[in-house]
């Protein structure tokens, strides 16, 4: 089954109180890329969501970026008691020799270093870290979905492209066989001029060696077989379990070279107009190719 490269995902949950938003989205590129943004108390956990997601991407550039919200409550800042009453009883003792009435300002005391803490990260993290890694698979599941809808899509039009070649070899193979006689009916034609004009006489032999010559020269039998194996083989690796993109590609690539041999050896208007469809139809689904993962 064909998977394309380009798809989107999208999962959200709330895990412990915190709420977790994540989206993946992948594009076409010839080899794995992935970029990966985190919060920065995630930023730790890169290589893992990075291989969590080669799991199930082999080709494509992938982009996944994970979104969190903590509550007022979780967020807040905690106050260290401990460090706090070090700080008064150190205070304490120190001899005010000023006003009697000199009070300790608390929201001074609070900007000391170490009174307030900011909340426990790795708590956070520890805590929520298989939940997030589970609405990361599910977003991933989505984007997996995606990419095998658009694969259908995208080998309904290779088939259709395949047809047409099959179509176009059909009346290339039906041509070739009236391309010699062509030839041969205008060679006896010239000579008979050419006879005629100048009173040169030319035997059969030399005659019929000349269009064996020919036909020898303009035989594409060899590469119309060779074309329609590989036809055969294209429609047999896109219903392949595997992922196929690039060798598609490459075989596209054969098809492409069998095309081009085809129309420079046949020499003949008609079978280079049904070459010219067939090329058309390879460009299409070379270009179709390269969206396959």
């Amino acid at each position: 089954m064909l998977r394309s490269m380009t798809g989107f995902g999208t999962a959200q949950a709330d895990i412990e109180g915190i709420e977790y938003a994540v989206e993946i989205r992948s594009v076409n590129n010839r080899y794995f890329k992935a970029v990966i943004r985190l919060p920065e108390i995630w930023s730790g956990a890169e290589t893992e969501i990075e291989k969590l997601i080669r799991n199930s991407v082999s080709r494509g550039s992938v982009t996944a970026g994970v979104r969190m919200r903590v509550p007022d409550e979780k967020a807040a800042y905690r106050v260290n008691t401990v460090a706090l009453e070090s700080y008064i009883n150190q205070l304490k003792v120190l001899k005010v020799n000023a006003d009697h009435t000199l009070r300790i300002d608390l929201g001074t005391m609070l900007q000391l270093p170490g009174v307030c803490e900011p909340p426990p990260r790795e708590e956070i993290c520890k805590v929520t870290h298989d939940g997030l890694m589970d609405v990361i698979r599910k977003a991933m599941g989505e984007l997996i979905t995606m990419r095998l809808s658009e694969g259908e899509a995208i080998k309904d039009d290779l088939l259709v492209q395949c047809d047409a070649i099959d179509t176009n070899l059909a009346s290339i193979s039906q041509r070739s066989g009236d391309v010699v006689k062509d030839y041969h009916v205008r060679l006896e034609t010239r000579v008979q001029e050419l006879v005629d004009t100048a009173r040169v006489n030319i035997d059969a032999d030399t005659l019929a060696r000349e269009v064996a010559i020919y036909a020898d020269r303009c035989d594409i039998a060899e590469e119309l077989s060779r074309l329609a194996g590989h036809l055969v083989q294209f429609r047999q690796t896109m219903d392949s379990d595997e992922l196929v993109g690039r060798k598609l590609d490459f075989i596209a690539q054969e098809m492409l070279r069998e095309a081009n041999t085809i129309a420079s050896k046949a020499n003949d208007a008609k079978i280079g107009r049904a070459v010219v469809e067939i090329k058309t139809a390879v460009d299409r689904i070379k270009e179709q190719a390269a969206n396959v993962e």
